[in-house]
């Protein structure tokens, strides 16, 4: 935070300077730092809008198969954050690549017509995607979060 000041070179007020931090561990945030960072803001991991709103980001370029609730997916995804959001996309639309080339060799691989190897999601394959993927973020971190907040949060 030294220098910061430097910013009202020539007196000038127009000149300013905007810190923004992050971390997932604000309890190591020493008293000093606290006072100088005006607000604190938690945020919380994604509501079912906003997982849902992510899934149709992450996946606006996988064809997806036509039984696929995207809702009901989001469901699942309870408890997750943004980045493990975006790890069960990716796994799941791999997921067709990998059956169809499981057990194969690298020849055989290569003799794949490539309209085999680009196949649909299926809602399958996001159960597989989910089970393999776990959340990253336990309920303990989120209780630990929402109690420092409560005692050192400002927004």
């Amino acid at each position: 935070m030294d220098g910061v000041m430097g910013a009202f070179v020539d007196g000038d007020p127009t000149r300013t300077v905007t810190v923004l931090a992050a971390t997932n561990l604000p309890w190591d945030l020493d008293e000093a730092m606290r006072r100088r960072l005006e607000k604190r803001i938690y945020i919380p991991l994604p509501s079912a809008h906003v997982r849902r709103t992510l899934l149709d980001i992450n996946l606006r370029e996988i064809e997806l198969d036509q039984g696929v609730n995207l809702n009901e997916v989001a469901d699942k995804l309870q408890g997750y954050s943004g980045a493990d959001i975006t790890n069960v996309c990716r796994d799941a639309a791999m997921m067709p690549f990998r059956r169809r080339v499981s057990g194969l060799g690298p020849e055989e691989v290569q003799k794949i017509p490539k309209d085999e190897l680009l196949r649909p999601v299926t809602l399958d394959d996001f159960l597989d995607a989910i089970r393999k993927v776990n959340k990253s973020v336990s309920s303990y971190d989120v209780e630990r979060q929402q109690t420092w907040m409560e005692e050192f949060g400002a927004a």
